[in-house]
């Protein structure tokens, strides 16, 4: 039996290194229900992980495919870097058919920025996605297509060992929003440098706490934005039985 790709209900998490977060949309990107968010469990490790999510959606309206965003580096669906969570545990873990045999539907899993990406873009032009949280992920997407994922978070700045340590969350706890502030002004000093972007956006649970004036070609944008990427992982399909990635 034919499935059009707007009669599909997508299941579409976000996990980050203090909640997890999910919705369902139709594949036009519309909310069919408002999202709702779990804490992260500890150790965030591949089984506690699986057993959120499914706590979380057990009263989910019907889905049909689901997409997650996940704090790391993913390659084919499986997760190759965690660092934000129990980072060992999920070296090599496949999770995309973990969650397919959990939730008993085809399942793709990317960067969690790079689904935000998708989510909020215009898609014209060279556009620029960074998430202040835990720590500090990035996506880079051309004219409305992901470029390839960079681990830009691990690269050192100043006297940090990495983007992570110097505007993650360890950095407010540490030195405080003003000089957490500080740091941002230079850190976009550096993106605009490096990416000569078209447009930024800004999302992350932390993006609401910068206290100086945005560029006009900058954007904080919402969780609730972000979590629409989910869709258009399935924008190419056509059929109830379509493969997953």
């Amino acid at each position: 039996m034919k499935t059009s790709p707007a009669e599909l209900n997508i299941l579409s998490i976000d996990i980050g290194g203090s909640h997890i977060k999910g919705t369902i949309l139709n594949q036009k990107g519309e909310l069919e229900k408002a999202y709702e968010k779990l804490p992260t469990p500890i150790p965030a490790n591949p089984e506690n992980v699986l057993k959120t999510i499914k706590a979380l959606v057990k009263d989910f309206p019907k889905f049909d495919r689901v997409s997650v965003g996940f704090p790391g580096f993913i390659k084919n669906g499986v997760v190759k870097t965690a660092p934000n969570l129990d980072n060992e545990s999920w070296k090599d873990f496949d999770f995309a058919k973990a969650l397919e045999d959990t939730l008993g539907k085809p399942a793709r899993v990317v960067n969690d920025a790079d689904m935000q990406g998708l989510g909020v873009v215009k898609g014209k032009g060279l556009e620029l996605v960074i998430t202040l949280g835990t720590g500090f992920g990035t996506a880079l997407l051309l004219d409305g297509n992901l470029l390839p994922h960079l681990e830009f978070s691990h690269q050192p700045f100043g006297k940090s060992k990495s983007y992570d340590k110097y505007v993650g969350e360890c950095a407010i706890e540490k030195e405080g929003l003003k000089k957490w502030n500080r740091r941002m002004i230079k850190v976009f000093k550096v993106l605009k440098t490096v990416f000569n972007y078209d447009y930024l956006y800004i999302g992350g649970g932390n993006s609401d706490k910068l206290t100086f004036k945005l560029d006009k070609n900058m954007k904080i944008v919402s969780n609730a934005d972000g979590i629409k990427g989910g869709s258009r992982l399935w924008k190419d399909e056509k059929t109830e039985n379509s493969p997953s990635v």
